[in-house]
């Protein structure tokens, strides 16, 4: 199975649901994780051009700790927009992925950047089917299955379904401490270790359904739903 979590910056698919992408890519599905935004005001000492290529390299070396493809859009930290242009770059993006299944951000998640790569990827997922929409890479044989994946901090999300990651979960550290500049800038604007909140929402999610450690998510709830909840390792 060909799975695409997308995200809006560096580090929000690893936060959000990193172990149950590593427990598709340890089951041999093939994994890839799209970034809308560069990160490039990520930082309280560094310059944009040089925050954003610190940032590439740690989700390149995020990615591939679960041997991962990645996908860079490049937009501006806070500032991703919905229009023509960002469309069609997702749904070209979209169509070189190729996937079964898209992890997304939940519509309601707190940050603006979070809400508008939601909306862009959960409107793409017909166009990326439409041969007379025309790009790059062709139009895609079948509309993907949507999950939307956990709000940071959990807040006002309740999921539907809970992955199990807890053989996974160092796997998921792993890839969370690949983004050491974002540790850094979540320090200095929240005074939050990014490791030790991702313990905390983790730890809570798996009380409910009896895990050591789980991630929650939603199906999309509309129409077509191709796919089920069983397509969650």
């Amino acid at each position: 199975m060909r799975v695409l979590a997308i995200g809006a910056h560096p580090d929000d698919v690893e936060l959000c649901c990193g172990g149950t992408l590593a427990k598709f890519a340890a089951r041999g599905d093939h994994v890839t994780i799209m970034i809308a935004t560069n990160g490039n005001v990520g930082s309280p000492t560094l310059t944009k051009e040089e925050i954003a290529a610190v940032r590439k390299k740690e989700a390149e070396a995020a990615a591939a700790v679960i041997g991962a493809d990645l996908i860079w859009m490049d937009y501006d930290d806070e500032f991703l927009f919905h229009d023509r242009e960002s469309r069609m770059a997702f749904i070209n993006a979209i169509r070189k992925a190729n996937p079964d299944i898209m992890l997304v951000h939940s519509p309601n998640d707190y940050h603006p950047d979070h809400r508008i790569c939601s909306e862009i990827s959960i409107d793409c997922r017909i166009p990326v089917t439409v041969p007379l929409i025309v790009t790059e890479y062709p139009a895609m044989k079948n509309v993907p299955h949507v999950f939307m994946y956990d709000n940071v901090g959990g807040i006002d999300f309740q999921p539907e379904i809970y992955v199990d990651i807890t053989e996974t979960f160092d796997t998921k550290a792993q890839m969370l401490k690949c983004h050491e500049s974002q540790d850094v800038w979540l320090q200095h604007v929240f005074g939050a270790d990014i490791v030790a909140n991702m313990v905390r929402i983790s730890s809570m999610r798996g009380l409910g359904p009896g895990y050591k450690y789980a991630e929650g998510f939603r199906s999309l709830p509309m129409f077509p739903i191709p796919g089920r909840p069983h397509l969650l390792p």
